[in-house]
C-alpha cells in the first residue's frame, strides 16, 4: 500500500485533510431544547388572547355589520377578484386608497395573531389563510344579503386574509409555539432492537 492512497482513505474516514485541517463535521446531536412557558403563564395568555378575540369579534361586528343607509346608492356587490382594488387605486387620492386597502389588510392581523393562541390546531399558515377566509366569507355574505348600505366584495375576503397571514407569520407562529408547544415524540431507547 502506497502512502498517497493510505492518506487518501484516512481523509475519507476521519474527515482531515493531509494538512491536518479538519472540515466541520455535521453534528449528530439533537438541536437544544427549547423550555416551555411555566403553565400559569401559558394560561394566562390563552385567556387573554381570548378576551382579545371576543374584543375584536365586537369590533368587528360594529364596524361590518352596521348599516349604512347613507350609502345604500354608492354601494354594488362584486364577485370579480380585483374589480374593487382597481378601483381603490384608480382614486385621485391615495390616502382613500391607502385606508380602504390598509384598513382591510389591517382587519385580518388579529386573526393571525389570536387563533394560534386560542385554539392550538389552527396553527398553520394554511389553516389560518382557511379559517380567516370562511369567516370573513360569512361577514360578507351577511353584509351582502342583510345589512342596508352594505355590500359583498371578494376583494374585502381577500385583503382580510392576507392580513391574517402576514399577522401569523409575522407574530401568530411564535406566540401559538409559546402558548401551545409541540409535544417532542418519544425517542425508542432500547437501541432499535425487538423482543426476541
Amino acid at each position: 500500500m502506497n502512502l498517497e492512497g493510505w492518506m487518501a482513505r484516512t481523509e475519507l474516514r476521519t474527515g482531515t485533510s493531509k494538512f491536518g485541517l479538519g472540515r466541520r463535521r455535521t453534528s449528530t446531536a439533537p438541536p437544544p431544547e427549547h423550555r416551555p412557558l411555566p403553565l400559569p403563564v401559558r394560561l394566562l395568555a390563552m385567556v387573554l388572547a381570548f378576551a382579545t378575540m371576543v374584543a375584536f369579534a365586537a369590533v368587528l361586528a360594529r364596524l361590518t355589520l352596521e348599516p349604512s343607509p347613507a350609502s345604500e346608492a354608492l354601494t354594488h356587490n362584486n364577485l370579480h377578484p380585483g374589480r374593487s382594488l382597481h378601483a381603490y387605486l384608480s382614486r385621485p387620492e391615495l390616502r382613500d386608497a391607502v385606508k380602504q386597502i390598509g384598513g382591510n389588510l389591517l382587519l385580518g392581523v388579529p386573526f393571525g395573531v389570536l387563533l394560534p393562541m386560542v385554539a392550538p390546531r389552527t396553527r398553520g399558515l394554511v389553516r389560518v389563510g382557511v379559517l380567516t377566509a370562511l369567516v370573513m366569507l360569512l361577514v360578507e355574505l351577511v353584509q351582502g344579503a342583510l345589512i342596508t348600505g352594505r355590500a359583498f366584495d371578494i376583494d374585502d375576503v381577500i385583503l382580510n386574509t392576507t392580513g391574517a397571514l402576514l399577522g401569523y407569520l409575522l407574530l401568530g407562529r411564535r406566540l401559538g409555539r409559546a402558548v401551545h408547544p409541540r409535544r417532542r415524540r418519544r425517542q425508542d431507547t432500547s437501541g432499535g432492537k425487538g423482543k426476541s
